[in-house]
């Protein structure tokens, strides 16, 4: 009885928008001991083999006289949506099932008064905004996207950003406990936010701890659904025959993180290529295609293949171009089992750095393909910065 309590206290106190740092130890110690309740241990995150979660909340506030509702805030959790509220219906519902099952006390009652708050702080902040840019008739819109991800080597980030009519115009720098004006209009609210340490000390603080420890609770909650491996259906088609380019689509895979290159005669190719991002599917798996540019003079003259790699696949996936052009079916367990040969294993864990784009020069060997994610993964954590990992994970071969 007492834990409920305490949990209960806990979530109601995190969850005010005007939370200060008084109690955001008591907050953030009540989160803590719901997760060792659960058990919850440092590698409870990563059923998901070793990627990253991610928790994220993007608020939109407009301008009254249109078709749509003033305030939405819509949340997610490895980009799968799981609450969402607007200022017509101004209440938090849940938007999966696993969301549904929630069994803190009162925590829907909660979540809907602390988005009451923070649909009013931001419509307050949109007209101070507004005004900064002498803007007083038209549609304008405000949004603030904040989150916090934790990576499958434990460290963490958090991030807080606003953007006005979908241009960038403040952000907070965890780094330096300072907020960043992205426009010159922006320069009056960053100096009565940095000046009100109190406040910055609270975002930095639910970011980098309180945000992770509601991460953990909702990971546990979707274990069954976000753990789940769905394998991709995959195609090779032109666009537009004889096009120049020829598409390689996955699709209907979960988890979200796939990786998709092309090898012409058995060699990786890594120029004339684009890696689109990966979308959602309304059926809560993604897809993802990749376009390589190629005269069709050349595909009659060289074999070229698109090989997809995931966490699902007990086989790599592996399709071959048609020489005619056309669409090619999917193709299950072709030939390669995995990107990495053996004395490039030993090498990876006696310590030698490489990046993901010099491995991906080596030929394909066979190695267990469980191997695959999590050693894709501790090569992107070689890379210094965090925007250069993301780009050697998924876009290593568009440049």
């Amino acid at each position: 009885m007492k834990k409920n309590k305490l949990i209960k206290s806990g979530v109601a106190v995190l969850l005010m928008s005007s939370i200060r740092c008084r109690v955001i130890y008591n907050c953030s110690l009540s989160l803590l001991t719901f997760s060792r309740n659960l058990n919850l241990q440092p590698d409870f995150c990563c059923h998901v083999s070793t990627v990253t979660h991610s928790l994220q909340y993007l608020y939109t506030a407009v301008t009254p006289g249109i078709n749509f509702p003033e305030f939405t805030a819509v949340g997610q959790v490895d980009g799968q949506q799981i609450v969402y509220y607007d200022s017509k219906i101004r209440k938090m519902i849940p938007k999966t099932e696993w969301m549904q099952k929630i069994s803190i006390d009162d925590y829907w009652n909660t979540e809907t008064e602390r988005t009451w708050s923070d649909q009013e702080d931001l419509h307050h902040l949109l007209h101070t905004v507004m005004k900064s840019f002498n803007h007083n008739k038209g549609v304008h819109t405000l949004q603030r996207v904040f989150g916090c991800e934790l990576n499958y080597n434990w460290t963490v980030r958090g991030y807080n950003q606003f953007s006005y009519d979908g241009e960038n115009f403040i952000s907070l720098d965890l780094k330096t406990g300072t907020w960043t004006a992205a426009k010159p209009q922006a320069l009056i609210i960053k100096k009565k936010w940095d000046n009100d340490r109190g406040y910055t000390v609270h975002w930095k603080n639910y970011l980098e701890n309180i945000c992770i420890e509601w991460l953990k609770m909702y990971m546990f909650y979707s274990r069954e659904t976000l753990g789940r491996k769905v394998p991709p259906t995959a195609s090779v088609f032109q666009k537009h025959s004889p096009s120049p380019e020829v598409v390689c689509h996955a699709t209907g895979f979960f988890p979200k993180e796939v990786m998709i290159f092309w090898r012409k005669n058995g060699s990786p190719i890594y120029k004339d290529v684009k890696l689109r991002e990966t979308l959602p599917n309304q059926d809560g798996s993604f897809q993802k295609r990749s376009i390589l540019k190629v005269p069709a003079e050349e595909l009659q003259k060289h074999t070229y293949t698109c090989v997809i790699l995931h966490s699902s696949l007990k086989e790599t996936l592996v399709l071959e171009v048609p020489k005619g052009g056309g669409l090619m079916a999917i193709i299950v367990g072709v030939v390669v089992l995995s990107l990495f040969s053996l004395p490039l294993l030993l090498e990876l864990w006696s310590g030698r750095r490489r990046t993901l784009a010099s491995i991906l020069l080596q030929p394909l060997k066979s190695l267990p393909p469980t191997s695959l994610t999590d050693l894709t993964v501790c090569l992107t954590a070689e890379l210094r910065e965090r925007d250069q990992e993301m780009e050697m994970r998924t876009g290593f071969n568009s440049d």
